[in-house]
């Protein structure tokens, strides 16, 4: 195991990168037999500290594909609709950098706000928008939250862009499904030079996704958890046999329960993450949008205040027939 660089400022990242490509162009030369090496992979995962075994398995990909690896730790402050919330964000430097270096990281960005924002708070004034995807769920119940997540992508897909000799990819984790389709997007809107992928879900035991918020769930807090994935895994189940997903009445049975009240429970589409209409049989008495029978791939969506953290998770359903369990991704 060997420690990361760690730069904190653009212009030193920058070099160093370029450093490192160069390194590896030099090495690929001269282990070649004459034939043209293909350009070197740089792969990106950008993240906000406060590392898990979530962010180990991106960093897992992104070392077994690409050549040189690169972490970006950073609390972005435009994507927060609550400064408490920013605050008391885990900020885990040491402990981040010694995991980046068990999972074979190269460089790692870890700039100050002033440096990503030069003029902060009065800055950044120039700004990317989610559009109408940034306005659904996850953007409905925080206003500005994907305008601030394009914004900070944006930037470091900037910032760490390689020479024109090397290709760069990017890696997100599947859980932060809104976010992940919305960056895809983005990439696709704006005709970024960058290659998206993504990671299956990581969970606890089984239970909830894997978050740097779940460090501040107390053992108490824990049970609501767990019937938030539990739900998950019901509509997963009921989709792989071909059964009613009853969407709403699996809310109103979270609500009963006296346990949690979910911000949304929803079925959407991957790519538009609009709400699925699905049909269900006469006289069956289901409750309308999502809570037909499942005909094509879809995602379930999930978040909730627990104790004083907001959870959200995700689940990939598969109709019947073809699927015999839930799997996620």
């Amino acid at each position: 195991m060997s420690t990361p660089e760690v730069l904190t400022t653009v212009a030193g990242f920058r070099a160093a990168l370029a450093e490192a490509v160069s390194v590896r162009e030099a090495a690929d030369s001269g282990a070649g037999s004459g034939a043209a090496s293909a350009a070197p992979t740089v792969a990106l995962v950008p993240t906000m500290g406060a590392l898990h075994d979530g962010h180990a398995a991106l960093f897992d990909a992104a070392r077994e594909s690409a050549d040189i690896v690169v972490a970006s730790l950073f609390v972005n402050p435009l994507q927060f609709d609550d400064e408490d919330d920013y605050r008391r964000y885990p900020r885990t430097l040491q402990a981040d950098v010694a995991l980046l270096g068990e999972r074979g990281v190269d460089l790692v960005f870890a700039p100050e706000v002033e440096e990503m924002y030069p003029g902060y708070p009065d800055a950044p004034l120039i700004r990317v928008t989610a559009g109408e995807l940034g306005g659904r769920f996850e953007g409905a119940s925080r206003p500005g939250h994907f305008d601030g997540v394009v914004t900070v992508v944006t930037k470091l897909f900037s910032i760490v862009a390689p020479p024109a000799a090397a290709r760069l990819t990017a890696w997100f984790g599947a859980k932060d499904a809104e976010q992940l389709a919305i960056i895809r997007r983005l990439v696709l809107d704006l005709s970024l030079a960058v290659d998206v992928r993504a990671v299956r879900v990581v969970r606890d035991d089984g239970g909830p996704a894997l978050s740097s918020r779940n460090q501040r769930l107390s053992a108490e807090d824990r049970p609501a958890a767990l019937r938030l994935s539990a739900a998950l895994r019901t509509l997963a189940e009921r989709a792989a046999a071909g059964e009613q997903l009853a969407v709403a009445a699996l809310r109103r049975e979270l609500v009963a329960a006296g346990v949690v009240e979910p911000d949304y429970l929803e079925v959407v589409d991957p790519t538009t993450l609009r709400p699925l209409e699905l049909s269900a049989p006469d006289g069956d008495g289901s409750d309308g949008a999502g809570d037909g029978v499942l005909d094509r791939e879809a995602l379930a969506l999930v978040a909730a205040h627990v104790g004083p953290v907001r959870l959200i998770d995700t689940m990939t359903l598969r109709p019947a027939p073809g699927a015999a369990a839930a799997v996620d991704e």
